[in-house]
């Protein structure tokens, strides 16, 4: 899969790149919502992992503008934040976020999303 991680932090960006490399993934990074916009553009990803606290652009602004996109509607949005509220977790799902995942998250965490995405990618095209 092709996987698209969206964090203003570098350390963030190169941990998920790694760890989504390892678990043989493809992956794409922007370091906030404008470079993401023109990424998920340029190279269309199958799951895409956006930080909710960012300058310029915020996760929430970032995931509205992807999700009222007719071509990437379908595109599945996990939120990462080291806030882990219920008023967080809601506002993800108010602009499309199908996940929520608190930061730092391991190794396992990440890949177990992107494989029931995955999962749920293969029964849809099936």
């Amino acid at each position: 899969m092709k996987v698209l991680v969206i964090d203003d932090s570098n350390t963030i960006r190169r941990s998920a790149e790694i760890f989504l490399k390892q678990g043989g993934h493809d992956v794409l990074l922007a370091e906030d919502g404008f470079d993401a916009l023109a990424k998920v553009n340029d190279s269309p990803p199958d799951l895409i992992f956006c930080d909710i606290l960012m300058p310029r652009l915020d996760g929430y602004q970032t995931c509205a503008i992807i999700k009222r996109n007719q071509k990437f509607m379908g595109t599945p949005v996990v939120m990462l934040s080291s806030k882990d509220g219920v008023f967080d977790k809601a506002r993800g799902r108010m602009v499309g976020s199908q996940e929520y995942l608190t930061k730092p998250f391991t190794k396992d965490q990440l890949l177990q999303a992107v494989r029931a995405f995955g999962a749920n990618r293969q029964g849809a095209v099936l």
